[in-house]
């Protein structure tokens, strides 16, 4: 069962960036070695989804600079990561996305790529779907719901239908297929300011429905809960139910999946190459405990951050609530 931590003080300001860290009854943490390393090359996107913590959409600009992409190989082999996770906004806008794949294959680092599907059907990305499936990338793919209705309504009209389409293509390339080594997962996340449901069952749901209706295959599902930050923290605000959803991760908390949160493998780079602990705390500019705002990726070439203590907020709640939650989904 899950225990139930002293409250701490929810206010708005906690979850706006760049404020000053809230006093917090989330237990410490520190890291572990990490062994992914996520990297944001940018905010553009061509969707503006209600759930995003990161505000992406079509007219941010923000995007890595060439130097600093060129720094992200070199880290890679220095500090010896198995993975790189690459994330956006839509990372496969950026003009050096397919090179940063390239570089890291060769390195013989596995290489994620976040991908909300109808980044698939742009113009000039015609080839994307060949690219991933030539350099075996694994695609992380969002998928909310196995509904038309549900998806449109948290993701824009017509994103259901443009991303049953993606994954045609991604299936036609063998991606899901069992032998293939191409894996393809989804990622749902839920409607509102509720927990994900048991992952495991809702996978089953999802393969039977979307085999059943569409033809389409994939490997696993992820359940991840949406975080009470950026956009659907203005969402939740807006419609009073901020206070309330805190409430609700803190009082689900579960002590059990503080050993395997992502922040004690993962370290996060955000589009100019500062470093964080997770992809949430560089949407709310709080850098890693153990660096300087200014820490930067470059300083990864000569700097250990095994066993530094990581920086938390009441915000972290939403990944040991309940079964827990991480970029590869339920905790436990």
């Amino acid at each position: 069962m899950a225990a139930s931590p002293q409250r701490s003080s929810c206010s708005a300001a906690a979850l706006s960036p760049s404020s000053p860290v809230q006093p917090t009854a989330f237990p410490p943490l520190r890291r572990g070695t990490p062994s992914t390393l996520q990297v944001n090359l940018g905010y553009r996107c061509n969707q503006s989804c209600s759930h995003c913590h990161v505000n992406a959409g079509p007219s941010r600009t923000e995007q890595m600079d060439g130097a600093t992409i060129a720094l992200v190989p070199e880290v890679l082999r220095a500090r010896r990561f198995a993975t790189l996770d690459i994330t956006g906004g839509a990372p496969e806008l950026h003009p050096g996305f397919r090179e940063l794949v390239r570089r890291a294959r060769r390195l013989g680092v596995r290489v994620i790529d976040r991908c909300n599907l109808t980044i698939l059907c742009e113009p000039g990305q015609e080839d994307l779907a060949r690219f991933l499936a030539g350099q075996t990338v694994t695609v992380v793919a969002s998928l909310p719901c196995y509904s038309a209705a549900n998806v449109d309504r948290q993701r824009g009209d017509g994103v259901f239908e443009r991303s049953i389409a993606a994954l045609r293509q991604l299936n036609a390339l063998g991606y899901g297929q069992e032998g293939s080594g191409l894996e393809l997962d989804l990622v749902y996340n839920p409607q509102g300011p509720s927990l994900p449901p048991p992952q495991a069952a809702l996978e089953a749901d999802y393969k039977r429905e979307l085999a059943d209706h569409f033809g389409i295959r994939f490997n696993r599902l992820f359940t991840i809960a949406n975080m009470p930050i950026q956009r659907f923290a203005a969402v939740l605000r807006q419609s009073g139910q901020l206070e309330s959803y805190m409430e609700l991760l803190q009082v689900s908390h579960n002590p059990a999946n503080l050993e395997q949160v992502m922040c004690r493998s993962t370290l996060s780079v955000d589009w100019q190459g500062h470093l964080y602990d997770c992809d949430f705390n560089q949407m709310l500019g709080l850098p890693a405990t153990g660096l300087s705002p200014q820490h930067h990726l470059r300083d990864l070439l000569h700097h250990d951050p095994t066993d530094e203590a990581i920086a938390v907020a009441d915000h972290c709640f939403g990944c040991t609530a309940g079964a827990g939650s991480s970029c590869g989904g339920s905790l436990s």
